[in-house]
Order: structure tokens, then sequence, then C-alpha cells
């Protein structure tokens, strides 16, 4: 799929069908993509203006790494429902004979683990995000203190969003070793956004009182 050709409206719509895919997993890499695009915004309205520019060099950093995650999301965006699609593939196959039901379990496994990946991958870079979040909230244009707020709130929405997207996949995965370091690369991600999205809130807390 190639979502960010379509236009919002279609977007919500496919969303909205009886189709399973786009689901859950590209609604958290649009989210992602959502709070780079806002972490971008508040830099750039913040670069240029005299009165900020003691945070000039961090705007220019959230930029920079906005930019990038925000073209990461996009793709997971698309790569999260291939993913889906490839294991619904791989459900299909023919297993009339031991030999093809040997290849279908085979094509099942790695299609579940690219499907775990995925989210997982959302995940992690919802992490990575945190820092040119933390940058806008702490330094950035204080009349777009509300919008690296809801930056940070998108970010961890869409990190727990994509952990949801991990746990329906693990119990699937017959590759024990797989399962066991995913499971400990998502609960250790989403300790580390839970305590960045907290520090964020405290100080856009104690900027709009």
């Amino acid at each position: 799929m190639i979502f960010e050709k379509m236009t919002v409206e279609d977007f919500i719509n496919e969303l909205a069908s009886d189709s399973p895919a786009p689901g859950g997993g590209s609604v958290a890499a649009l989210c992602g993509a959502l709070a780079s695009a806002l972490a971008v915004m508040v830099g750039n309205l913040t670069i240029g203006k005299q009165k900020y520019q003691d945070g000039w060099e961090s705007a220019e950093n959230a930029i920079s790494e906005g930019e990038k995650l925000k073209s990461e999301f996009i793709n997971l965006m698309n790569k999260d429902t291939d993913s889906f699609n490839l294991f619904m593939a791989a459900m299909k196959m023919s297993k009339t004979t031991e030999a093809e039901k040997i290849i279908r379990a085979e094509a099942i496994e790695n299609a579940a683990k690219i499907a775990t990946e995925t989210p997982l991958t959302t995940l992690e870079t919802c992490v990575s995000l945190m820092d040119a979040v933390e940058l806008m909230a702490a330094h950035g244009n204080p009349n777009a203190v509300s919008d690296a707020g809801v930056a940070a709130l998108l970010a961890e929405s869409a990190g727990r969003a994509a952990a949801y997207n991990v746990m329906i996949n693990l119990p699937g995965i017959k590759d024990r070793d797989f399962s066991d370091k995913c499971r400990e690369r998502m609960n250790a991600a989403l300790e580390i956004i839970g305590r960045r999205s907290s520090k964020v809130a405290a100080i856009i807390g104690n900027s709009l009182k």
C-alpha cells in the first residue's frame, strides 16, 4: 500500500471498511508520523524568531530528527499493512500434501515474525522521537508548547498501540527465542516511552501554568 498518496478522507474510509488492513498497526505508525510533524512544526516556529534564539540549535536538531522519523513512520504505515497481507497469503497456501503443509507452516512462521517486527519497530521509533519532542517542549517557541505536548501524547499513544500489535502476534510464533527477545525489546521500549512522556508532560504542565 502507498497510504501517503491517499487523501485523509480516503484513508479514513478505507480504515472504516470491512477490510482488516489497514488497521491498528498502520494507525499507530500514522500517529507517530503526526507526532513527528508536530515536533518539526514547533521547530520551524522557533527558528528565525530572535526572541527564541536560545532554542534555535534545539529546533534545528528537532527538525532534522523529526523529518527523518516522519518518513520512517510513513514507511511503517505501509509496511504494517503489507506484513498483514503477507501473513494472510501464507495462511491461504495449499496444505493438501505433507510437503505443502511444511512449506505453509514455514511461510506462516516467517510472516508472523515480520508482522511482529514491524510494530515493534514502530514502538522503538516512537522512543527515538521523544528526543525531538522533549527538545521542543523545553526549548521551542512557548506559544507552541501545547503542540509539543500533543506530539508527546501522540508519540506515547503510537508506541502503546504498536505494542498491542506486537503482543497479539507473539503467541502464534513457535520460535520462543524470537518471541522472548521481542517481548524484552517491547517492555524496555514501553518503560522508556512512559518515563519520557511523563517528563515532557511535566515540562508542558509547568509552561502552561
